[in-house]
């Protein structure tokens, strides 16, 4: 079964998922918050998830950012539609920047390193591998 990570936007939620091994996290969309229910509904049915992974905003001081509400009524949404797979947080504090970094290294375009949706997807996927990383250790 898969673990599906997200990164919450009121504009935008980037979807990352593992692999059936968990082994891989991998970007796999950017879906607009009316349609992540439908959307996760016919992901679902086609390959099963475990867990899912929510990105968790939070100030350097560690307290909540200005969209953790936002995030808390993804969380709800996500517990009511699917009550049979758990969601974990996990602290999303620089995965932006973290994806703009990232795929300026990869060499892209100044047009993709501009497109928020393509930045989102990285995020969901650095969130995803984050809470990997954190089950070894």
């Amino acid at each position: 079964m898969r673990i599906m990570a997200f990164d919450y936007g009121t504009k935008r939620i980037g979807v990352a998922v593992t692999d059936p091994l968990q082994i891989i996290a991998t970007g796999l969309d950017t879906v607009h918050p009316k349609d992540i229910v439908d959307y996760l509904k016919k992901y679902i049915a086609q390959n099963p998830v475990e867990r899912f992974v929510v990105g968790e905003p939070k100030q350097m001081d560690n307290t909540a950012s200005q969209s953790a509400p936002h995030v808390r009524g993804f969380v709800t949404i996500l517990k009511k539609n699917f009550p049979e797979i758990p969601v974990e947080m996990m602290d999303e504090r620089f995965t932006s920047k973290m994806a703009s970094a990232a795929i300026l290294q990869s060499g892209a375009k100044k047009s993709d390193r501009q497109n928020k949706a393509l930045v989102d997807t990285v995020s969901a996927t650095i969130i995803l591998q984050s809470w990997m990383d954190s089950r070894l250790f």
